[in-house]
């Protein structure tokens, strides 16, 4: 408890801490995860460290599980931009409470989201539905794409986790007794696919996704509620595990997703941690950028340019001032 409370004072002692020389910051190891919003964030936090603090920044290939166990057991590297700690959270408070890293923020400031979704048109058009319940009402508002006379959800690729979980709620909720079927997309892509196809159609449909994504960053979708809180207890014993019996209706937890440290940049880098404690984005304002970055093929680094030539609104609350026109100059 003292080493935590006394990495959250020295957190809240930062304040916007000026610009840096090189010996004031030297050189940080960057994990860069290969999944595509980490792709992008680890870019800006490279840009935006070697522009207005003089950082001398290495990107080191990385994933979850992996990047965890180095920075624990290992120390390196110093950053782990974007670290989905829900799968982790146990080691993860472990490490935190015997002082060899650091949670400095949660990156998505409204953590990871999962759910079933509806285009917004639709959920304007039909203000009336608000949960999962109030849209298997009318399965005349979301068809199946093979048959006029059900209704549809589309449902996660096999192999994928979710897949199990929204089988469970679709027994769960008696969907079937609805006038639903439970469509299976094929694949990651044919998910997307789907979503597209119906979206630029302007047609009804009901499907589960994730965000920050770049599709929910060019398609405006709403989520609806899940009509009982999440219970963790029935999560493990039931709605995560195949072919449970009696599933109950069970909503998602918000995974969260934070940028997590070692002792060492702790210890030695106060300059670019003061970054670090402030750098959090909105899941809209990301899955915005994932969309350009999609639609114009881009890099993770030319997604960093854009983010700082256009949402100043954005990092410069991250940086003080003169940070700051280092960075736009």
């Amino acid at each position: 408890m003292k080493k935590l409370l006394a990495s959250t004072l020295i957190l809240a002692g930062l304040g916007f801490a000026g610009s840096a020389s090189a010996h004031e910051c030297g050189d940080i190891t960057i994990a860069s995860m290969n999944w595509q919003s980490a792709e992008v964030l680890s870019a800006v936090d490279k840009l935006i460290l070697e522009k207005g603090y003089d950082c001398d920044v290495e990107m080191i290939a990385g994933d979850t599980m992996p990047t965890f166990t180095s920075m624990n057991e290992k120390g390196k590297p110093d950053v782990a931009t974007e670290l989905w700690t829900n799968s982790l959270e146990a080691p993860l408070r472990e490490a935190i409470a015997e002082g060899r890293l650091y949670r400095t923020v949660d990156v998505f400031s409204e953590g990871g989201e999962e759910g079933i979704w509806i285009p917004k048109y639709m959920a304007e058009a039909n203000p009336d539905i608000k949960t999962v319940a109030d849209a298997l009402k009318h399965p005349e508002l979301f068809p199946h794409p093979e048959d006029d006379d059900k209704g549809a959800v589309i449902g996660c690729p096999a192999g994928w986790n979710c897949q199990l979980i929204m089988q469970n709620l679709y027994k769960a909720y008696g969907m079937e007794e609805k006038g639903f079927e439970l469509v299976d997309p094929g694949s990651s892509a044919g998910l997307d696919g789907s979503i597209a196809k119906s979206y630029e159609r302007k047609q009804g449909f009901m499907t589960y996704y994730w965000a920050p994504t770049s599709l929910l960053g060019k398609y405006d979708m709403v989520k609806l509620k899940i009509d009982a809180p999440h219970d963790k207890d029935e999560w493990e014993k039931c709605t995560g595990v195949a072919d449970c019996a009696d599933p109950k209706i069970n909503d998602w937890s918000a995974s969260r997703v934070s940028t997590v440290v070692t002792k060492d940049f702790m210890d030695n880098s106060a300059v670019a941690l003061s970054y670090f404690s402030r750098r959090s984005i909105g899941n809209s304002d990301l899955g915005k950028l994932l969309a350009w970055m999609t639609d114009n093929q881009a890099t993770g680094e030319e997604a960093a340019e854009e983010f700082i030539k256009t949402r100043e609104d954005i990092w410069m609350k991250w940086v003080s001032k003169d940070v700051a026109e280092k960075i736009k100059k």
